[in-house]
């Protein structure tokens, strides 16, 4: 967290004027942290949990597909039109209220799904679930950053992410047949227990900050014209729009995939059974899972190998997603298959190295609002490609070759931005880092912090 913030008078004693203390991590950091990604895990589950529930949800509501993708779609605009706003609530409000609200309104909304009567009525209480996740992943970075030293940043990132697809594996593999072996009402009601389960705790025991490492004080007069400044000094950073276009460029194939098109396209164009289907959504989602550690300690060692681990993830996938559309014949060999979902494992990990360039850049003050900006641009980009897939499917006769070839488009303007933001966004945080470090070696006697400077752009010291 750099930025001109200055050090509470209650901190640690080598604090300076100037010079942003570094939170101290320890048992206690990762007890906090702990409650939050909790919750983040139950809000996964219940996002996810309409996936494994499709086709009884059509039954129970009487519609179709295209009603039925309403739910996801309606779930995705609501999430990413969210994000700005809970980042400015997050950083006005502090992480337990935004959290605990968060709770509360995915909660409701599990119970209200469970017990909707009506296809209106459980689009409602999908929309209500999607605003209470909305508050959640933002509100646990946000923990990250002001419970553990920058340095650990990227790892907290990651690992959060790794719970959440935890989470996902959940939905996938254990209320699936719950929901098949007590009903429709009973499964959902019953996992609504969860969110009760983990508001106690949040209520309880979340703090925001550790003793001694809390905001700055807000100036007189700070308060006016407080959603037009965050927006804007955010925006202003590079750092911050170069973060929502690697989010933006990285994330959407996997999620679009995994969110409704994956089991059509290997059910209806690649002849699978939907088992053998089933079988390889999990494997992206078990892939995630192992490349999320490996990508946080990759970047958390060298911040040089972001954008090259960004760009890699997204020409592999480009490649892999290439060589299954464009395979001659009508279907393509399993082993290509199981590549493919191998490597849409890396889209997630590589989504929250956008983070590592928001994060940086704007001071702990702003981190919320950063964060939102960055998590918009993954949720848009797939929103965007969820339509024109269901479009061109329509308009082609199901050819799902030129349907799925709309993700080469998004990943192009994606790309392209990531180039051009690059020099500018990295040429900042070595100003940034350069200032950080003059700062602390003027700090006199014994009051400077002892090790060496920080040598990475954008870290504090060890």
């Amino acid at each position: 967290m750099n930025g001109p913030v200055t050090a509470p008078v209650n901190g640690p004693a080598h604090a300076s004027p100037g010079v942003p203390a570094d939170p101290p991590g320890g048992r206690k950091a990762v007890a906090v942290w702990g409650i939050g990604v909790a919750v983040y895990f139950v809000a996964v589950i219940f996002r996810t949990s309409l996936g494994v529930a499709g086709l009884d949800a059509a039954d129970r509501f009487h519609v179709g597909a295209s009603a039925l993708a309403t739910f996801s779609l309606l779930q995705l605009l609501v999430y990413a039109g969210m994000q700005i706003p809970v980042g400015l609530m997050v950083d006005r409000l502090g992480t337990k209220k935004v959290l605990t609200l968060g709770a509360v309104l995915f909660t409701v909304g599990q119970l209200g799904f469970a017990l909707s009567p009506s296809y209106g009525m459980a689009l409602a209480a999908r929309a209500l679930l999607g605003c209470g996740d909305a508050m959640t992943f933002i509100s646990v970075l946000r923990l990250g950053t002001r419970w553990f030293p920058a340095r650990r940043g990227p790892l907290m990132a990651q690992l959060a992410g790794l719970v959440g697809m935890a989470g996902n594996l959940v939905s996938t593999l254990v209320l699936a047949p719950v929901l098949h072996g007590v009903g429709w009402t009973a499964a959902f009601a019953g996992s609504a227990v969860a969110g009760l389960v983990v508001l106690v705790p949040l209520v309880l025991f979340l703090r925001d900050h550790p003793e001694g490492h809390g905001p700055a004080p807000r100036t007189a007069g700070a308060s006016g014209g407080f959603v037009r400044r965050q927006i804007r000094e955010s925006w202003a950073e590079p750092g911050t729009r170069l973060g929502l276009w690697v989010h933006f460029t990285t994330q959407f194939p996997a999620m679009v995939f995994l969110l409704l098109w994956g089991m059509p396209f290997l059910v209806e164009a690649q002849g699978l059974s939907r088992t053998t289907a089933g079988g390889l959504l999990t494997l992206v989602v078990a892939s995630n899972m192992a490349l999320g550690l490996v990508y946080g300690q990759i970047v958390a060692r060298r911040q040089s190998a972001r954008i090259p681990l960004a760009l890699g993830t997204v020409g592999l996938t480009a490649l892999l997603w290439a060589a299954v559309l464009g395979h001659p014949g009508d279907r393509a060999p399993m082993w290509l298959l199981v590549a493919l979902c191998l490597v849409l494992g890396g889209c997630g990990p590589a989504s929250m190295i956008g983070f590592d360039f928001a994060r940086p850049a704007n001071p702990a003050e702003r981190q919320g609002t950063a964060s939102g900006i960055t998590n918009m641009g993954g949720f848009l980009a797939s929103m965007t490609t969820l339509l024109a897939v269901g479009i061109l499917l329509d308009a082609t006769g199901d050819n799902y070759r030129i349907a799925l070839s709309t993700v080469f488009v998004l990943q192009a303007v994606g790309v392209l931005s990531i180039l051009r933001l690059r020099p500018l966004a990295l040429a900042r945080e070595r100003e940034r880092e350069r200032a950080h470090a003059h700062a602390h070696a003027t700090v006199p006697g014994p009051a400077a912090p002892p090790g060496p400077v920080p040598t990475e752009p954008g870290r504090a010291p060890a």
